[in-house]
């Protein structure tokens, strides 16, 4: 347990956004593997802009929480798996869903995409705004 915190930003209440961050997770895969709600048809592939959103917030969220390029390197690579887990378990566990490799494509965008906020100002948001409190 010292090992993830020492990995962790300098945060008030560390376990509290690390806590969050697993919940976001976590609601993430019970989204994508229930049985979808009813709705009206959407546009073709509209999907896909749900699916780049959602890992671009898990892996943005990451890089507020987690200090190391290496630790972001195995949660970005893990992410990614997740993508493509879920898009398979889809395919073989739900008869609701199916998979679609496009949708583990635009999965694995948007964590590059969370992950590239590492490299620019935004990297320490939940820092700086902790900081002004």
């Amino acid at each position: 347990m010292a090992a993830v915190i020492a990995a962790l930003k300098p945060l008030r209440r560390p376990w509290l956004w690390l806590g969050l961050w697993w919940i976001a997770v976590l609601a993430v895969v019970v989204v994508c593997l229930m049985p979808p709600p009813p709705l009206p048809p959407l546009p073709d592939n509209s999907d896909k802009i749900e699916h780049l959103l959602a890992y671009f917030l898990l892996a943005a969220g990451a890089v507020q929480l987690w200090r190391s390029g290496r630790v972001l390197l195995g949660i970005g690579l893990g992410l990614v798996a997740m993508g493509i887990g879920i898009e398979w378990a889809q395919g073989a566990w739900t008869d609701t869903r199916m998979a679609d490799p496009m949708d583990a494509l635009a999965n694995s965008l948007g964590v590059v995409a969370g992950m590239a906020t590492a490299l620019t100002p935004l990297r320490d948001w939940l820092l700086r705004a902790q900081a002004r409190r």
